[in-house]
């Protein structure tokens, strides 16, 4: 599996549209967009090759997009998912939250939910067991359990 991120995203960007475009090259396991930037995770170096060297600098709703293999601060990370975060909420805030039980490697806010890749495993857990089921910042939970949060292995490549 190999992370790339997609840089110069237009606003008009669709997960599926991103998705779709990727596919042409290989199977996409995962395909987030963040603001104006993203990350797919396509499954073989060889697909994420041909998806480079063809979709670096496409132009996508007449803006010429960025793809690149992804440089991860670290290849071994525990992916957290939590849901429900508030419209307020920012990447800083919600960083210095999980900060309390060990160090993030990445934290990104995508819509009402978020990824935090935490370095160590055993942090992780200590993150689920002392922010599962609770309130942040002062916001009731919405629609469920705030942070419903759960893990699983790095994708990072």
């Amino acid at each position: 599996m190999v992370k790339l991120f997609i840089g110069n995203l237009p606003r008009e960007a669709t997960e599926q549209e991103i998705r779709s475009l990727f596919e042409q090259y290989g199977k996409v396991l995962e395909c987030d967009i963040i603001k104006n930037y993203g990350f797919v995770h396509i499954e073989d170096k060889t697909a994420a090759e041909d998806a480079i060297r063809n979709l670096h600098h496409h132009k996508l709703h007449g803006v010429c997009i960025n793809v690149e293999a992804s440089k991860n601060k670290s290849k071994a990370s525990t992916k957290l998912h939590v849901g429900n975060i508030s419209p307020a909420c920012t990447n800083l805030e919600l960083r210095a939250k999980f900060e309390e039980y060990g160090p993030v490697i990445e934290c990104d806010i995508v819509k009402d939910y978020a990824f935090v890749h935490m370095e160590r495993a055993e942090d992780a857990v200590e993150a689920i067991r002392g922010l599962d089921n609770t309130e942040f910042q002062g916001e009731p939970p919405r629609g469920g359990r705030f942070p419903p949060v759960s893990t699983s292995p790095s994708l990072s490549g």
